[in-house]
C-alpha cells in the first residue's frame, strides 16, 4: 500500500487517502481511478493526474452548474435554432428535442447525462447564463472552488479542445461533489425516461451498451459516458456491492464499434476489488487487546478492551498482524482504582486508525485475603499493634 495522498474537495480541505495495491489490470483505459466512498479513500488509480481530453464527461459539470443555478427543474423553456448550432456539422448526439419545442430543466437534465444530448448543454447554457461563453466562466470558477488542479473547460459538450481537459483524480471530485445532489444521483442512475410532454423517451447509454454486448455489471447503479476521437471511450460510474459503495473514473480507452471497452474495463476494475476486498472487522470491541496486574483482588488479572469496533476496507488475505495496539496506561489495578485508565492507539501498518481512552468498565471485588497476603509486612504490624494495646489495656 503507498501512503496516503491529500485532495482538496470544495472550498474546504478533505482528506481523501489512498489505499492503493500495486496491481496491473488489463484494461484499455490509458487513465483509471477507484474510489470507495464510504472509507474515502483511492484504492486504485492508473495515470490518474494526466491532463487528457475527457469529451462528454464535462457534461458532469454542466450538470453541477445546472444544478446550482436552477431552482425550479420543472420551469419551461423554448428549444431555438441556438442550441442546434454547430450540432450537425460536428456530427454530435442530440437528445432528440426539437426547434420551437416546451421543454423543462428536468427534460434537459435528462436529455444531458442519459443520451449525452448536446443540444440540452447549449439549452442549458444559453438559459442560464445567456450564453456558452458565460456558462463556461460558471464552470471554471468551480473548478477553482474544487481547487481542481489540471482541469479546465472551454466548451459545455466536451468538443475535443486543447483548453477543455481535466485527469481522472480531478473528475473523481467533480464527480462526487455531483452525486450529493439527489437530482443528478436519480438521473444517472435511471435506466429510461420520459420527457414531461411524454413525447420523448430517453435511454441510459451505459444500460444500452452492456445490454448490446452482454456485459454483466448488475453492480453498476448509473453514469455518465463520453467518446471523441481525442478523448476516447471514457466512462463514470458510481457501483454498489455488499454495502461498499464506489466511484470509478476511466479514461482513454481504444474506440472501437464492436466493443464498448469503457464498460469492459468498469467490469475488470469492479471485479477485482469485489472480489478480493471487503470491509474487514479489524478490530473488535469484544475481544481483550491485553490483560494487566490486579492486587488485593480475587482475581489476579484482568482483561482489557477496545472502546469501539474498527472496520476498515482491506484485501480478503490481509495480514491480522498488521493491526498493532499500543496500550500507555496503568499496568495494575486496585478495588480502589479510578476509571479512567490511560489511552491506547491503534495502527495497521504505519497508519493510526484511532486513539481511544481506556476505562475500567468491571468492578474489582476486593479479598480480605489476598490484601494480606500481599501486604505481609503491614498487616504484621498492624496485627503487633494491636497486641501491644490489648496488653497495654490488661495492664
Amino acid at each position: 500500500m503507498k501512503k496516503s495522498l491529500k485532495i482538496l474537495l470544495i472550498s474546504l480541505i478533505i482528506l481523501i487517502p489512498t489505499n492503493i495495491k500495486a496491481l496491473e489490470l488489463d484494461i484499455s483505459s490509458k487513465n483509471a481511478i477507484l474510489y470507495n466512498i464510504d472509507s474515502k479513500e483511492i484504492v486504485y488509480e492508473k495515470n490518474a493526474e494526466d491532463k487528457v481530453q475527457i469529451a462528454s464527461l464535462t457534461k458532469i459539470m454542466t450538470a453541477v452548474i445546472t444544478l446550482e443555478n436552477v431552482d425550479d427543474l420543472n420551469k419551461q423553456i423554448i428549444m431555438t435554432k441556438e442550441d442546434y448550432k454547430g450540432v450537425a456539422e460536428a456530427n454530435l448526439v442530440t437528445s432528440g428535442f426539437t426547434i420551437g419545442e416546451m421543454v423543462t430543466y428536468k427534460d434537459l437534465l435528462y436529455g444531458l447525462l442519459l443520451p449525452s444530448g448536446a443540444d440540452a448543454a447549449k439549452a442549458l447554457a444559453r438559459n442560464i447564463a445567456g450564453s456558452e461563453e458565460n456558462f463556461i466562466k460558471l464552470m471554471n470558477k468551480k473548478t477553482k472552488e474544487l481547487k481542481l488542479k489540471n482541469t479546465n473547460f472551454s466548451n459545455v459538450i466536451g468538443l475535443d479542445d486543447k483548453n477543455n481537459y481535466s485527469s481522472a483524480k480531478d473528475l473523481l471530485i467533480i464527480f462526487n461533489e455531483a452525486i450529493k445532489n439527489e437530482e443528478f444521483k436519480n438521473i444517472i442512475k435511471t435506466k429510461e425516461y420520459t420527457s414531461s410532454d411524454g413525447k420523448l423517451t430517453l435511454k441510459s447509454t451505459i444500460q444500452k451498451n452492456a445490454k448490446i454486448f452482454n456485459i454483466k455489471v448488475p453492480y453498476i447503479l448509473g453514469g455518465k459516458t463520453g467518446t471523441t476521437t481525442g478523448a476516447g471511450l471514457c466512462l463514470a460510474t458510481i457501483a454498489s456491492q455488499d454495502n461498499i459503495n464506489y466511484i470509478l473514473i476511466t479514461l482513454g480507452a481504444t474506440y472501437d464499434k464492436k466493443a464498448p471497452h469503457h464498460i469492459e474495463d468498469a467490469k475488470t476494475i469492479y471485479d477485482y476489488f469485489m472480489e478480493n476486498y471487503s470491509n474487514q472487522k479489524i478490530v473488535d470491541k469484544t475481544k481483550s487487546f491485553k490483560e494487566i496486574k490486579a492486587k488485593y483482588s480475587k482475581e489476579s488479572k484482568i482483561k482489557l478492551y477496545p472502546e469501539k469496533d474498527i472496520i476498515k476496507y482491506l484485501p480478503n488475505n490481509y495480514d491480522k498482524n498488521d493491526v498493532k495496539y499500543e496500550y500507555n496506561g496503568i499496568e495494575t489495578v486496585t478495588p480502589f482504582t479510578k476509571e479512567k485508565l490511560g489511552t491506547l492507539k491503534i495502527y495497521y501498518k504505519e497508519d493510526l486508525l484511532d486513539n481511544q481512552t481506556i476505562y475500567l468498565k468491571q468492578k474489582i471485588p476486593f479479598s480480605i485475603t489476598n490484601f494480606i497476603k500481599e501486604n505481609i509486612i503491614i498487616a504484621s504490624l498492624v496485627t503487633i499493634s494491636i497486641i501491644i494495646i490489648i496488653i497495654k489495656r490488661a495492664i
